[in-house]
Formats: C-alpha cells, structure tokens, sequence
C-alpha cells in the first residue's frame, strides 16, 4: 500500500485503486474531514483557508479537488498556487485565516503527493486533532453546503515574494552586510518552488546566483532529498564555477543544505548548529532539536550559555518544546530552521538569510567555518523484526541494560555516552527498530550500530 495515513496529514502515490494510493477520491475525501474537523471546530464562521503546492506534476490537480471540496464545505478558500511550505505557514496569519493545506509530498520522489495540515496559527496540528480528522476520513459521513452557501476561491500570487519581504525584515538578516561579502552561490532547487523563491531572495540579498535545476516543472532530476548521494551535480558545478558556496533545498523549500567552496558537504546537520550559533551570539536563550540529531547543537547552545532541550522526532514535538522551553531557535537535523521571531515552522528561507548573513560577518569561507564545530559522524540503521517480536519489551530490556548512562524515554530510547550516543526507535508503520548513533568519527559511530544490532539480536533471541 502506497497511502500513509498520519497524524500529520495523509501522502500517497498518484494513480492505482482507491484507498491504496492517493487518488481523487482519497484526496476529496480527506479534504472533506479537514473542512468537517475545521467547522465543528468553528461554528457560527464563514471559515477561510490558504492552500498552495510545490511543482509536483500532480499538484494541479491534487490543488484543484482539495479547493473544489472546502468551497463545498461553504469554505472559502485563498489559492496561492505554487509556494513553499514554510510560505504557507506565514500566509494563514496574514490572512487571519482559521487553517491551511500545502500540498506537498516533501522529499519524496515525484510519483509521491500529500495534504499537510496547518491550524488557525499556521502551525501542524497536534496528535489530537490530526487523530480527529482521521476519525472523520473513517466514517465518510459528510454534510456539503447547498448552492447558496459554497464558499468562493480567492488566487493571490504575490506571497512568495510577500515572504521574501517578511524574512529581509528579521532584525538578524543583514542584507548590506551580505551584499558587501559579494557572493557567488549556485542553486539546486529539485525543479520546485525552491527554484523560484531561494534565487528571488538571494538577488535582493545582492548575491550573484548560478541556477540549476530550478525550473519549477515537477520533473526531478536527481532523488529530491538533500543527501550527498544526490547532489553530485551541484557539488562539480560549485567548484567548476569557482562558486563560494552551494543551496540546496527540497521540493517543499523546508528543508535546507550547503555545499563548501570545495565541492564538499557541509553536512545537513550543520545548517541548524551554523544557524544557531549566530543567533546565540545575538540574542542569549535555549534551542530545541529532536532526540535524533547531532550533539553539536547542544555544544554551541552551551559555548553560549544556553541551556539545550531535545524533543521527541516530529516538527510538532520540537515547536512544542520550543515554546515550553522559550528557545530563540530550534529545529530538526535534517537541515530545518525554525526561527520564532519570524514563525514556527521549518523554513528555508529564513536559514538562508541567518547562514548568509552569519558567514559574512565572520568573513571566512564555509569550509573554515565548518571547522569552529566539533565534528560529529552519524550512522542510520534499522532492523526488520517479526510482527510477533514485542519491539516495547526489547527497548525496555536496553533501557534497564544502560541505565548507569544518561537515558531519555520520551521516544523510543537514546542513550548518551560520554562519547557518543545511540537512538533506538521503533516505526509507527513496520515492524522495525530504527538505530541512530552518533560519534566523533564514521567508523566509531558504525561500530556502535553494530554492537546494538547484536545486543538487539541477542534479546530477539
């Protein structure tokens, strides 16, 4: 099956049979209980909600059932088109509306769409209400408004650039300073969105920009996660361009990675911790990612005398924490910011704005700069147990096998050594447990991995 149904809205593949991928009839569907959730919520209110999309192939049409089935609800809806996810999120309150859809399968490859729900805030939903609206998908049973009542669609195409404007707004996005640095930056955009706004920003932020890949057709031209594998292309065009770093961003522009004036990763990790590190030195406070991403992090909050909190894995976990714990910046490893002062999202946008602008004031080239963090090395594992296999039992088992070490339960289990650190997680989907250590060099951190995987296989039996 191709239809994944979350808490955080529902994603598939185009084409197939009803309820095994995302179909129209899955899609108006799912919409449906969206709207349904929205006015049991909100009685007594002519609602309106924001929808745009990425460059998917299938985002037209997926965008067009998704707004022809709220106005059917009496629901108006504001259509900005072809956007961003983090765009999105800023138009909902701009636009006082009551919730938001972004129609984007992320990092997922083309054949892939989804609906991302956004409440009144332009935030996720929580667990509840993501359940609630499962709930509602389940049972089918929906009340569509009569003729006089339809709500109307309302096309606004101004937001990407009404989202450039609110990033050169942040106090900590210095745009003379970024112009004065000169820079020279090549783009790789998936042929998304991305591929309009990050150079549209980068030209007002006067950097001379190379374009690849940012035609915003759908059509992908490499795997669209931001991973080393994948970016071969950017990373030889970098250097040939004698370029002082590289962009890239994924389809929904969420999530954001450099490439160092040698053709080198900067690491997706890295993004937050350079991000953060400016921004500490700005403005004192605590950051917030999840369990599952670098220590490094949690080195600069402390170099700056922050206090650092990690959350359970889930970019509505992390803004929860955020604001539990007053942090100035959060985000997930995976290359997402999340910078309060402008909204509580991932957003590309305002990563680049801080990168750029921290890089400039240092005035030394990326590769230098990713030198002033301790380097950490990262391995991904996971292990395929048989549905029988109690996945509860074994994690407990390694938590009571460790628990002379640092341990946090609040997902899964991660256990922090004075050295390293490993995450043992298991899937909501599959019967598997994912396993993410983490050390001071590659083959410290895969060693690690294996001597889980063992331990783990011993308790198996």
């Amino acid at each position: 099956m191709s239809l994944i149904k979350s808490i955080s809205g529902i994603r598939g593949t185009i084409g197939g049979r009803t309820g095994d991928n995302l179909t129209p009839i899955d899609t108006v569907k799912f919409a449906a209980a969206y709207g349904t959730w929205l006015k049991n919520n909100l009685e007594d209110k002519k609602l309106t909600v924001v929808v745009g999309r990425d460059a998917r192939i299938s985002g037209k049409m997926v965008q067009d059932l998704t707004m022809n089935t709220l106005t059917g609800l009496g629901i108006n809806v504001i259509d900005i088109d072809l956007s961003t996810t983090p765009t999105v999120e800023i138009a909902v309150p701009l636009e006082n509306a009551d919730g938001g859809i972004i129609l984007t399968a992320s990092h997922n490859p083309k054949q892939w769409n989804a609906l991302k729900l956004l409440n009144s805030k332009g935030e996720f939903l929580d667990a509840a209400e993501g359940a609630k609206i499962l709930e509602y998908a389940e049972k089918d049973n929906f009340d569509f408004s009569e003729v006089d009542d339809l709500g109307i669609i309302t096309r606004k195409d101004n937001y990407m650039d009404l989202h450039i404007e609110e990033v050169l707004k942040l106090k900590l996005v210095d745009a003379e300073k970024i112009k004065k640095a000169g820079f020279k930056v090549v783009v790789d955009a998936v042929n998304s969105t991305g591929g309009i706004v990050i150079p549209a920003l980068l030209k007002k932020l006067g950097v001379e920009v190379i374009e690849l890949y940012c035609e915003p057709n759908g059509h992908f031209p490499h795997n669209p996660e931001p991973l080393k594998e994948h970016l071969k292309d950017i990373c030889e065009l970098v250097k040939k361009e004698n370029a002082d770093f590289g962009i890239v961003v994924d389809p929904d522009v969420d999530r954001l990675a450099f490439i160092d004036e040698n053709g080198e990763m900067f690491g997706e990790e890295y993004t937050l911790v350079a991000c953060a590190d400016y921004v500490l030195s700005k403005t004192s406070g605590n950051t917030v990612s999840n369990l599952s991403s670098s220590r490094a992090l949690s080195d600069v909050t402390k170099k700056h005398g922050g206090e650092y909190n990690a959350s359970a894995v889930g970019e509505v976990n992390v803004v929860q924490l955020m604001k539990d714990s007053n942090a100035v910046i959060g985000g997930e490893g995976n290359g997402g910011i999340i910078y309060p002062e402008s909204h509580y999202g991932r957003d590309s946008l305002v990563g680049v704005g801080l990168f750029l602008t921290h890089l400039a004031e240092k005035n030394i080239s990326v590769s230098q700069l990713r030198k002033e963090y301790t380097a950490y090395y990262m391995s991904k594992n996971k292990i395929q147990l048989t549905p029988e296999i109690n996945v509860d039992e074994i994690l407990k088992t390694m938590e009571e096998k460790y628990q002379n070490e640092e341990i946090s339960t609040v997902d899964g289990v991660k256990i922090d050594f004075p050295e390293n650190w490993v995450h043992l997680r298991k899937s909501n989907t599959e019967p598997i447990i994912r396993i993410y250590t983490e050390a001071k060099s590659q083959e410290k951190a895969d060693q690690l991995a294996q001597e889980m995987i063992a331990e783990i296989k011993k308790i198996v039996g």
